[in-house]
């Protein structure tokens, strides 16, 4: 059995390079005994974490040794990677598959089998007992990003009229319980009417029946909750476990807190994935370089046509160009600072959004917030950025400063714009705002700076 007292508990750095050092020493010198002993003393989340840089061999080598044991393979089946889980499990027979998931919950189960192929997950189905299987089966059907898909059946309920003392009793023979610190009253219908928490339960006289102990107005979602709303009403009311019910409150199970910090990850991830135009694939790292590829091929899509818009933007205004060849020096500067303003803008509304302190009906003040926000940043790097085209160009037209510093403070603002509308949109639209933040926003400020700063020049320089 693992221990529960890690090596190294949060390994970092040279910790990890130590621990896999060893591992590989032992499986060069095939000393079986010893890495059988290395990883009873490793916690699975440790050990999950050297897989990551293993090679093949040595995956299935320790695996191997793992599964020998007969202990604790779900348990660290449940902390690896999901290509991970995918690349040792595909080759095993259904029968193996089924042995080393026996002492999973469901809903870890029917995680793990959503990443195999049907054929093999429906084969590992037939090898369980029909009520397990038909559990599984059930949390399969909800999406992955459901409550439905991240909830647990092994709740603890009892029914009002149970007694205080006869609750305890039941608490302490209950074994497969996923979360005991609540504990969920149902009426005989199994509708959920309250939860009672242990330390009301405890402080409670041994005769009171747990309808006069329980809260009825009790949070709860239903199967088809967003895991992402999911998590904010677990962090907004500081639960360590919330019920998932049917439409007419029937109790299906629970989604607890370790769940729920999976999904804060998982969704963070993926947020910071979008904003940089990488997709939302979040073993993006595990995957080959032909996957990467195929991965941020699309979205870099957006960039190369920004890109080809704003060449031909420069290549109108090529004449002006001519005229006054020190305008050439100053494009990066007005590209990349409206670039880097408008990311600033959009992440910060992607995660109001995101983190419930944003809402659509108090967008105008926001939206309001950021364009002066984008004028004051514009009139102080106008100034500095006008100051140094005048005295490095001192033979160019002495409208020049003018033009650079009123160009960067339209392209500021332009840009606060953009990275603040864009997300707000993309949400009315029930589109996934982190998406704003990557290409299609730098793409967007790139060329309306572009031809702002022309534009301009135009107006302000006679010799032109």
């Amino acid at each position: 059995m693992m221990s529960a007292h890690p090596i190294g508990s949060s390994m970092v750095g040279t910790e990890v390079a130590v621990l896999l050092d060893t591992f590989r020493r032992l499986i060069r010198r095939k000393a079986n005994a010893n890495l059988r002993r290395l990883i009873e003393k490793t916690h699975a989340a440790d050990l999950a974490l050297l897989f990551r840089y293993f090679n093949e061999p040595e995956k299935s080598f320790v695996f191997t040794l793992i599964r020998e044991s007969g202990e604790a393979t779900g348990e660290l089946l449940s902390e690896l990677d999901e290509s991970i889980i995918s690349e040792l499990l595909s080759p095993l027979e259904p029968a193996d598959v089924a042995s080393m998931l026996s002492d999973m919950g469901s809903d870890d189960m029917a995680d793990i089998l959503n990443l195999l192929e049907d054929e093999k997950a429906q084969a590992i189905l037939e090898t369980l007992q029909r009520k397990e299987s038909e559990e599984i089966e059930e949390l399969m059907a909800y999406a992955d990003d459901s409550a439905g898909g991240i909830m647990s059946l092994d709740v603890f309920s009892l029914s009002e009229s149970t007694k205080a003392m006869d609750a305890i009793t039941a608490i302490q023979s209950s074994e497969k319980a996923e979360m005991v610190f609540y504990l969920y009253v149902t009426d005989e219908a199994s509708h959920l009417t309250g939860v009672v928490s242990l330390r009301d339960l405890v402080t409670a006289p041994a005769s009171a029946e747990l309808k006069g102990l329980m809260e009825r107005d009790v949070v709860h979602v239903t199967p088809d909750t967003d895991q992402e709303e999911v998590a904010k009403l677990v962090s907004k009311y500081n639960l360590l476990a919330i019920p998932v019910v049917e439409k007419d409150r029937t109790l299906l199970g629970i989604v607890t807190v370790d769940d729920v910090v999976d999904v804060i990850r998982e969704e963070a991830t993926e947020d910071f994935l979008q904003m940089a135009g990488i997709g939302k694939d979040r073993e993006i790292l595990m995957k080959s370089t032909f996957d990467n590829v195929k991965l941020r091929l699309p979205w870099l899509f957006a960039s190369w046509i920004g890109g080809t818009i704003a060449a031909y933007v420069i290549g109108v205004f090529e004449p002006v160009l001519q005229s006054v060849i020190a305008l050439a020096a100053f494009i990066p500067v007005i590209i990349g600072m409206g670039g880097n303003v408008g990311t600033q803008s959009s992440t910060i509304i992607v995660r109001g959004f995101a983190t419930g302190r944003l809402q659509l009906s108090k967008i105008g003040s926001v939206i309001w917030k950021e364009i002066r926000v984008g004028l004051i940043l514009g009139v102080f790097y106008g100034i500095l950025l006008g100051a140094v085209a005048m005295l490095k160009f001192i033979d160019a037209p002495p409208e020049l400063g003018l033009v650079v510093g009123l160009a960067i403070c339209v392209s500021m603002i332009i840009a606060t714009s953009i990275g603040t509308l864009v997300p707000i949109v993309l949400r009315k639209l029930d589109v996934d705002p982190a998406i704003a933040s990557g290409p299609f926003v730098t793409t967007a400020i790139d060329v309306f700076g572009i031809l702002a700063y022309f534009l301009i020049a135009i107006s302000f320089i006679s010799s032109i």
